[in-house]
């Protein structure tokens, strides 16, 4: 089995028994929703007591269950850009203000990037009269680029001196 069938069969389960994704990362536990659709969903990897109660809640074998363990090959079937309208605008943010996100990183912090990997995402609804909002926070640890085999004094980092 592939991790993309696995993750049909999770969504179909989901689907079949009725379930919100609140409710499953409620059942599952030990970190945020946001994280636990993502390792659903394969792009992600659940520790086993996570990956134990996943698979006991959508009916998974063993194998199954040792999959949703498995470090995965991550936005393997993504399409660039993608093709979805949901997932497409997030694509078009990124080409519109991502430009601006990464000034404002080699501003305030220097030559370097935010890590997608010490990384924290949370999503919220946010109330508006003029139509609901989907509010965004993603933090990224800064990760300096590093200068090879610099000489007297030369800075061996990409940061901002402050």
């Amino acid at each position: 089995m592939k991790r993309t069938e696995l993750t049909e069969k999770i969504l179909d389960a989901k689907r079949d028994g009725d379930l919100s994704w609140k409710s499953i990362a409620e059942t599952i536990g030990g970190y945020s929703q946001l994280y636990i659709m993502t390792a659903l969903l394969g792009q992600m990897r659940l520790p086993p007591p996570q990956a134990r109660k996943a698979a006991e809640l959508f009916g998974l074998s063993a194998a199954e269950e040792k999959m949703l363990g498995e470090v995965p090959y991550r936005a393997e079937q993504s399409l660039v850009p993608p093709t979805d309208p949901t997932l497409y605008r997030f694509h078009e943010a990124m080409m519109v203000f991502g430009p601006t996100m990464k000034e404002y990183i080699h501003e305030e912090f220097g030559d370097g990037i935010m890590s997608a990997i010490d990384f924290d995402l949370s999503m919220e609804r946010e109330p508006n009269e003029a139509g609901d909002r989907v509010r965004i926070v993603m933090s990224g640890k800064f990760l300096p680029y590093r200068y090879h085999q610099p000489e007297e004094g030369a800075p061996a980092l990409g940061c901002k001196e402050k």
